[in-house]
C-alpha cells in the first residue's frame, strides 16, 4: 500500500514540511491559487509559480457535517466524519499573499476561533480501490 496526495499537483508533499503551489501574476501581482494559466484579475498569462506560506490566520470558518456532494470522493454514511472548514489568509500582515478555502484539522466549533493562527499540513482522506491511503493538506492550530 502506497500513500497519495488527492491533488499532487497542488502542493509540494511529500516534503517534510510541504508548502500549497500557487501563481503570481506578471503583469498586476495577483497571487492565485491553484496555479492558473492566466490572471483571475487582469486576464494576463504572466503567471509564475509561487510556493505559499506554511502559516496564516483563520478569516472564517464553519463545520461540514454531512458528506458534500459530487465531485466528493471521501467518506459517506457510517465512515464520514465532520469537519471543519476555514478561509485561511497566508503569511501574515503585509506579508499575507492569498486567501485559500480548506479542511481544518479541528472540527470542535469550541475549539475554533476567527484570527486562529493555523499550519498547513497533510491528512488522511480516503483509501483508493487499490488500498493507498489518499492524503489532502489541511490547516491545523499552531
Amino acid at each position: 500500500m502506497a500513500t497519495k496526495a488527492l491533488a499532487p499537483e497542488i502542493s509540494t508533499w511529500p516534503d517534510e514540511n510541504p508548502q500549497l503551489i500557487g501563481c503570481r501574476c506578471g503583469s498586476c501581482g495577483a497571487t492565485a491559487f491553484p496555479v492558473q494559466d492566466h490572471c483571475p484579475r487582469c486576464s494576463s498569462a504572466q503567471m509564475s509559480e509561487l510556493l505559499l506560506p506554511r502559516r496564516g490566520t483563520v478569516i472564517a470558518w464553519t463545520t461540514q457535517g454531512f458528506p458534500p456532494g459530487a465531485p466528493y470522493a471521501g467518506p459517506t454514511g457510517k465512515d464520514f466524519v465532520p469537519f471543519g472548514v476555514g478561509l485561511v489568509e497566508l503569511g501574515f500582515g503585509e506579508d499575507a499573499v492569498i486567501r485559500v478555502e480548506g479542511r481544518l484539522t479541528e472540527n470542535d466549533p469550541a475549539k475554533l476561533k476567527f484570527g486562529q493562527q493555523v499550519e498547513l499540513t497533510m491528512i488522511p482522506f480516503t483509501t483508493d480501490a487499490d488500498g493507498n491511503e489518499i492524503v489532502t493538506f489541511a490547516f491545523q492550530p499552531v
